[in-house]
């Protein structure tokens, strides 16, 4: 019985991967939301990241793929998580939760950098605030959401939509999948003789 539940997880994690395979819209945008961010870096910009529970986890992982090393050493890109725990105290103490990832962008962000929005009902308000704080600076903001429509996704540059069934975890797997391709582009931009063999 044990068995069959992995079976069935691992089944419905396979959908998921075959129809965001079948999506050419999704294709297309991870496609370019990695243009951007190399494009970014390459003018002296950098890519800030932010989301909620495990989406702040994919953000973190994003950041530190990014400034230290992902498949071969290469340098260092400008990268950064919203995740400090002082500034999230202080903010959320201060101002609310809700101001967590705005207040930083408002401090450290700059047109010409990107915001990578991460949330998968596409709704959180702290990231829907942080978004409106990067639109505001000039930045470029490329979102990733599990559900098409959203008002997260209907304000970003570039929206990566995974919509990958009824819970989180099937939209966060696909999320995962998306940094670390969004990477590779930015590698394959920026240091391409890391993929010259």
């Amino acid at each position: 019985m044990r068995e069959d539940t992995v079976r069935a997880a691992l089944e419905e994690a396979r959908e998921a991967l075959d129809n965001a395979l079948k999506n050419e819209t999704l294709i297309a945008n991870i496609a370019k939301a990695g243009h951007l961010m190399a494009e970014a870096i390459r003018s002296g910009h950098k890519v800030l990241s932010c989301g909620n529970g495990g989406s702040l986890c994919d953000a973190m992982h994003f950041a530190e793929e990014m400034t230290g090393r992902y498949r071969q050493d290469r340098r260092a890109y400008a990268a950064a998580a919203i995740s400090d725990v002082s500034h999230m105290a202080c903010v959320g103490n201060d101002y609310g939760y809700e101001f967590v990832f705005s207040r930083y962008v408002e401090g450290m962000g700059q047109t010409g950098d990107v915001l990578l929005a991460i949330s998968t009902s596409g709704t959180s308000k702290n990231i829907l605030r942080a978004v409106e704080a990067a639109k505001a600076k000039g930045m470029t903001v490329v979102a990733m959401t599990g559900r098409e429509d959203s008002p997260i996704g209907n304000l970003a540059d570039v929206a990566l939509v995974t919509p990958a069934g009824r819970w989180a975890d099937r939209v966060q797997e696909l999320h995962i999948k998306c940094i670390h391709i969004m990477i590779e582009l930015v590698e394959r931009e920026l240091d391409p003789q890391n993929y010259s063999e």
